[in-house]
């Protein structure tokens, strides 16, 4: 009996003992195996978070640099991206504000890539404002390029336009007159109308204002001027080349260095001996107030003013024009006169006029004989002997002007 009680005393304290410590073996290797359990998936779920978030911030950064490329495409200035897409016949065909043709006028703006059309009172006699319209569309339907569309419309005796009755009731009055009318206000309203008026017809621009300080009233022209002094003129030049600008309508400043009281060239080669000091304390002043107040370009005559240079017309000098760029600091286009005119055809060939004229410094050539002068100046630029980069920058000056006419948005 007391063999029985000890083997079961025995027993029951070994009892005691394994089952506590079996108990705490299962107990901390379970614990052990969900800390191992729980310590993996976190690291998956971090893995899997790294991969996330590694995926998204390269999502984004394809995005982003995506966005920042159209951003940047879209940003290109519209000017350069024209000029990347033209050919060099191209380009030097925007150097042309043609003469309207009589015949293959829709032709020529696509076989010469010709940079506009100037109308004269020919080119509008007899048509009705519908007309008018219509031929002023299908030029543009013609082009390429956006065009420049101008007309000589300084009012007086220069009036192209407004000389069709069809298409103005009055022709538009001289600088003279709307100055005797009501001073600057009357010129401003006058300007503002004119422009809306010939806008409405589909053209752009106009070969206006006359900058010329005459004072003789028997001088050719004096009467196409405001008739003032040179601090007048500046007055008159401001006044209508902000009027312009704020209709959205190309201003033209003319005739540099300045006519004075000389004679026309239209019909003979004119020499001015007027010294250099007079031109600057008086002809020069109203095309820097014109420059001042934002004109679009300049119009150079074909005088030959010796003070400046004694052998060539101003419009194909070199010297001329870097007066025009280094002195009076002119960024915008520079043009000729027509090369029609016998104050230069008769001084040079009309073939070799237009190069002459590029390489002299203008960016825009008023000519009638194109097609014999753009195939001189491609052939040049092939040649080497007048250089594309001055090509380029000429073209880049007639394209931003048509940009801030609004053209290229067209």
């Amino acid at each position: 009996m007391k063999k029985l009680k000890g083997m079961l005393l025995a027993l029951g304290l070994s009892t005691a003992i394994v089952i506590p410590i079996t108990l705490g073996i299962y107990f901390f290797g379970g614990l052990q195996k969900t800390a191992k359990t729980t310590a993996t998936t976190e690291t998956s779920e971090t893995t899997e978070s790294t991969k996330t978030t590694g995926s998204t911030k390269a999502t984004e950064a394809t995005s982003s640099s995506s966005e920042k490329k159209t951003a940047s495409e879209d940003e290109k200035d519209p000017v350069e991206k024209l000029m990347s897409q033209m050919t060099l016949e191209e380009k030097v065909g925007q150097l042309f504000l043609a003469r309207v043709p009589k015949e293959k006028q829709l032709e020529d703006l696509k076989n010469y890539h010709l940079g506009g059309y100037l109308l004269f009172g020919k080119d509008v006699s007899g048509l009705t404002v519908k007309e008018l319209q219509e031929k002023t569309q299908s030029f543009r339907d013609a082009a390429k390029f956006p065009l420049l569309l101008g007309a000589d419309e300084e009012g007086g005796t220069v009036s192209r336009v407004s000389g069709n009755k069809e298409l103005v009731t009055t022709p538009f009055k001289s600088p003279q007159e709307l100055y005797a009318l009501g001073k600057w206000e009357k010129i401003t309203s006058d300007t503002l109308n004119k422009a809306k008026l010939l806008t409405s017809f589909g053209l752009n621009t106009g070969l206006f204002p006359v900058a010329d300080v005459a004072t003789e009233k028997n001088a050719f022209i004096y009467d196409r001027t405001i008739g003032l002094d040179a601090t007048g003129t500046s007055d008159y030049v401001t006044t209508v080349v902000k009027a312009l600008e704020k209709a959205q309508f190309g201003s033209t400043l003319k005739h540099f260095p300045g006519y004075g009281n000389n004679s026309d060239s239209h019909t003979e080669i004119v020499t001015d001996n007027r010294p250099l000091k007079e031109l600057e304390e008086n002809d020069f002043k109203p095309f820097i107030a014109g420059i001042k107040a934002g004109a679009d370009s300049i119009l150079v005559s074909h005088n030959i003013v010796t003070a400046i240079d004694n052998k060539n017309p101003a419009s194909i000098s070199p010297k001329v024009h870097d007066i025009l760029r280094k002195n009076l600091n002119f960024k915008g286009v520079i043009m000729t006169d027509d090369m029609d005119m016998a104050g230069l055809s008769d001084f040079i060939s009309q073939e070799d006029a237009g190069l002459t004229a590029l390489k002299a410094g203008n960016d825009l050539i008023l000519s009638s004989t194109y097609s014999q002068q753009i195939p001189k100046i491609v052939a040049a630029v092939k040649k080497g002997d007048y250089s594309e980069e001055d090509l380029d920058t000429s073209v880049k000056r007639v394209l931003t002007w048509k940009k801030d006419l609004g053209l290229l948005e067209k």
